[in-house]
């Protein structure tokens, strides 16, 4: 696990980008129910998490960007699969594996791409408190 106290560590943890504690979100990812809900502060520094209206849009960039690495992780790892004689996958013939598996990887990650989408864009946007 990553240490808190790492840019990384609090980006992958979804934590302050002002202290590295306090938590982005009130809830679990896979609670679906409350997935996207955002304390509206840090408990810890008293950082605003809600900027301004619209602010997560920019988001929605960096979600598209982990998507497009996830079809291609995908494809390499299906290639990679291929070549050492584990499944048998040609890209253009089986079409329809490729898809069916990339959408099945893709709404299982939905919660985490969110969450992990705002946290860099966040992070992206605001400066560490000074020790």
């Amino acid at each position: 696990m990553l240490p808190k106290k790492t840019r990384i560590g609090a980006v992958i943890g979804n934590r302050c980008p002002r202290c590295f504690e306090g938590k982005l979100f009130k809830s679990k990812a896979y609670d679906l129910a409350q997935m996207s809900k955002m304390n509206p502060r840090c408990k810890v520094c008293k950082e605003d998490f809600e900027r301004e209206p619209g602010f997560y849009f920019g988001a929605a960039y960096i979600s598209y960007a982990l998507t497009v690495a996830l079809w291609i992780a995908l494809l390499v790892a299906l290639t990679c699969l291929n070549w050492w004689g584990v499944l048998s996958f040609e890209f253009f013939d089986d079409v329809p594996f490729f898809l069916g598996s990339g959408i099945v990887l893709l709404l299982s990650t939905v919660p985490l791409f969110l969450r992990l989408s705002r946290s860099i864009w966040l992070h992206m946007l605001t400066k560490r408190r000074s020790s």
